[in-house]
């Protein structure tokens, strides 16, 4: 376990940015193998607008890596956090953490973005994209990204965790992000038993159906269960799903400025 998070911990930067090339070339290339729809779409120019979005999430991970550099070198310093409040061995406190970034800084700040109004508005942007694949994971707003992430440092805070543990939940949310929004299509008998602990692409994709009440399902990143815990859960027929928002011009997500201006759009009208 030592050897694991010492791996973490002495990580250059290039070997992250791999991770995240390699997980969205690995996912982008399996769907021309076993797509779950079939788009007619021009897919480097779909790809270009999520790049786009991208390229601006890469800008604050950057901004928000050095800020956490700071914070760990504090927390260190100062034994503050859960984790130096009780003698619980390594294992467990690592469990403990992910379980807690995945609540906190993953279901509650999406299910905060669904569920209030403003941030909501960010995070249209994501829901906008009409051809769901692996790119459409780091579509984000940047007033969206910024909101989990700031989560996710209140979280290492909190409990005090060690800058391995968050760089593996890192690596993790990375690898669940392009996993289920990739346009892939998983037998029933893999992806229904993997739903029973993690969210995996079926139970995804009802998450981005074009209208409520599927729209405010299935928020998880990583477990499933915390879906199941508070009633958020829903698992059928993914060729039901029709992708987008109700209350936006699908012509227009592929639409850079338009998408990053969304937010302060006030011609667009939602219940939230």
């Amino acid at each position: 376990m030592d050897f694991f998070l010492n791996f973490f911990d002495v990580m250059p930067f290039w070997q992250r940015g791999t991770w995240v090339l390699f997980c969205l070339t690995f996912f982008w290339l399996l769907e021309g193998g076993i797509p779950l729809f079939l788009f007619s779409y021009k897919k480097w120019k779909h790809a270009g607008v999520n790049f786009a979005f991208l390229g601006s999430t890469l800008i604050i991970n950057t901004l928000f890596g050095i800020a956490t550099l700071g914070v760990f070198r504090w927390i260190e310093t100062n034994q503050f956090g859960i984790l130096y409040l009780f003698d619980i061995p390594v294992w467990l406190g690592f469990l403990l953490s992910m379980l807690v970034f995945d609540l906190v800084a993953q279901y509650m700040a999406h299910y905060m973005l669904h569920r209030v109004k403003l941030l909501w508005r960010f995070h249209m942007v994501h829901h906008a994209d009409t051809h769901v694949d692996a790119t459409t994971g780091p579509r984000l707003h940047p007033g969206d990204f910024i909101l989990r992430e700031t989560l996710s440092l209140v979280v290492v805070v909190i409990m005090g965790a060690p800058l391995a543990y968050y760089l593996f939940y890192r690596f993790c949310t990375i690898f669940f992000t392009y996993f289920t929004h990739a346009n892939i299509s998983l037998p029933m008998w893999i992806d229904k038993p993997l739903s029973y602990i993690f969210i995996t692409p079926n139970v995804h994709k009802f998450h981005h159906h074009f209208e409520r009440p599927w729209t405010d399902t299935n928020f998880g990143n990583i477990f499933s269960v915390w879906d199941r815990l508070f009633g958020t859960f829903v698992y059928d027929d993914p060729k039901k799903i029709k992708y987008g928002l109700d209350v936006l011009d699908p012509k227009k997500d592929e639409n850079v400025g338009y998408q990053f201006g969304l937010p302060f759009n006030k011609s667009v009208k939602t219940d939230y």
